[in-house]
């Protein structure tokens, strides 16, 4: 399971890293395009400004649909690394003088709630993207279908919920046994 979370987290370190390089060529040429319209420029080298232009320089096509989705695929790919260090937000200020065995069945509860809801985004995912292909929806700029950005964020939400039911599970089975398999991660506070 750790090795499926470090997989996806790398996708999703991927994809995210593509999009920052998009959002910075988006960006870089769109102020590019925005020089050579100035009035000065074009007053001053006509023909080298127009010849950019005819380029094609300017911002990325689609920047922000393409964002949309890689984004939304980059989070939920993060997500099962993030589950199975415990690497979520958590505040223990009152929780550390608790019981060990007060401290696992909260970690289980917990666990058990963080299953419960990946699950539930993993399914309306689906059900969003089977609306999606049903009315065959497309992004505005580029013209793909909207279903294709359901699907990646599917795949990484249905590991997400994988990962976050063998953790339930995993803590179900520290609280009846009172050992540790899976090592919560120590936070210097």
């Amino acid at each position: 399971m750790l090795l499926l979370a470090r997989v996806m987290a790398t996708l999703g370190g991927i994809v995210l890293t593509a999009l920052v390089l998009l959002t910075c060529v988006s960006v870089l040429g769109r102020g590019i395009n925005t020089f050579l319209h100035w009035d000065v420029i074009q007053n001053a080298m006509p023909g080298m400004a127009q010849w950019l232009l005819d380029t094609g320089v300017g911002p990325v096509l689609g920047d922000y649909e393409l964002v949309e989705a890689g984004i939304a695929f980059s989070i939920f790919a993060f997500l099962p690394l993030c589950q199975i260090t415990a690497g979520h937000a958590s505040v223990d200020i009152f929780t550390s003088k608790l019981p060990k065995r007060a401290n696992r069945l909260i970690q289980m509860i917990v666990e058990i709630i963080f299953a419960v809801v990946l699950i539930v985004i993993a399914w309306r995912l689906y059900e969003g993207m089977a609306s999606k292909m049903q009315y065959r929806e497309t992004t505005f700029l580029l013209q793909f279908p909207i279903w294709w950005s359901y699907l990646i964020s599917l795949i990484a939400a249905s590991v997400a919920a994988v990962v976050g039911i063998y953790m339930a599970v995993v803590r179900i089975a520290e609280f009846l046994t009172m050992r540790t398999i899976v090592q919560v991660a120590e936070v210097d506070h």
